[in-house]
């Protein structure tokens, strides 16, 4: 079974409109293979600012879904 991961950017407030666009596309071409739906929040208030996060489900890597399987089942596995 291939499980799907959350990935995310984020993209600091206060930039100009030209900066803001090309971080985007840039961040639009970056996104992975098989990076499903992704989706723009503005998240954060006005005390401590706001950020632009730009989220995505990937499929998980080889490394990740070896770390999922040494804890498989509520089993831990501590390597020295």
């Amino acid at each position: 079974m291939t499980r799907l991961v959350r990935d995310f950017f984020e993209v600091e407030d206060q930039v100009s409109l030209d900066h803001m666009i090309d971080l985007l596309s840039a961040v639009r071409d970056r996104l992975p293979e098989g990076a499903e739906d992704a989706k723009v929040r503005m998240c954060g208030d006005d005390v401590f600012g706001r950020r632009l996060t730009v989220s995505y489900l990937r499929p998980q890597t080889a490394d990740e879904a070896a770390r999922d399987a040494r804890y498989h089942g509520g089993q831990l596995s501590i390597a020295a």
